[in-house]
């Protein structure tokens, strides 16, 4: 693995594939801080502080302490192996930035949708698009100190997810979780790309 650090601005040579990978997820779930977590280089971050033009239109029930929202993107970089890189980029969670999806998505192998159990229900929109748009996804649930904590069979069941759809639990500020989460998803959809007709059927 890639240290942290400002020589690891360049990728080493025995890099043969770089993939895109969207980190998504309704707001204030922790996806700036799960790519902060993981990248290897300074992630790129276009947070701006929250004002009062945000009163009545983001919900901050039970996130009394969070005073920034991303309004743009996150961007970070990680080596998974000697050969494979990953490019995350990490979306903003409120409705009204959804239409930057579109450009985000394009050219992306896959997506970490990053799930608070404490508000779940703010998590069906965020899957149904992923739906609608035919995108190939992994479910991480960030495990906040205060969340209750539920078994994958349950996640899966209370989301509508496939029975494939990989349902991981991680801790969006450490490191090894993290990569983990991604981890399932880059195997997910990689065994998904290798089915063919006849063996799915």
């Amino acid at each position: 693995m890639v240290s942290v650090g400002s020589a690891d601005r360049y990728l080493p040579d025995t890099v043969q594939q770089a993939v895109k990978i969207l980190v998504v997820g309704a707001f204030g779930v922790g996806k700036t801080t799960l790519v902060g977590s993981v990248s290897e280089i300074e992630p790129l971050r276009t947070e701006e502080v929250m004002t009062q033009a945000s009163i009545g239109v983001d919900d901050l029930a039970g996130m009394s302490t969070k005073t920034t929202t991303t309004v743009a993107m996150d961007f970070g970089r990680i080596t998974l192996n000697s050969r494979l890189v990953l490019y995350l980029f990490g979306t903003p969670g409120q409705r009204r930035f959804w239409d930057l999806w579109e450009g985000l998505a394009e050219g992306a192998l896959g997506v970490l949708v990053i799930v608070d159990t404490r508000r779940l229900e703010d998590s069906f929109d965020v899957v149904e698009q992923l739906e609608l748009r035919g995108l190939p996804f992994a479910v991480a649930v960030n495990q906040f100190p205060d969340s209750e904590w539920y078994g994958a069979d349950e996640l899966r069941g209370a989301l509508d997810l496939l029975p494939a759809t990989p349902v991981v639990v991680c801790d969006a500020r450490e490191h090894a979780s993290s990569v983990d989460a991604l981890i399932s998803l880059v195997e997910y959809v990689s065994a998904s790309s290798l089915r063919t007709p006849e063996t799915t059927s």
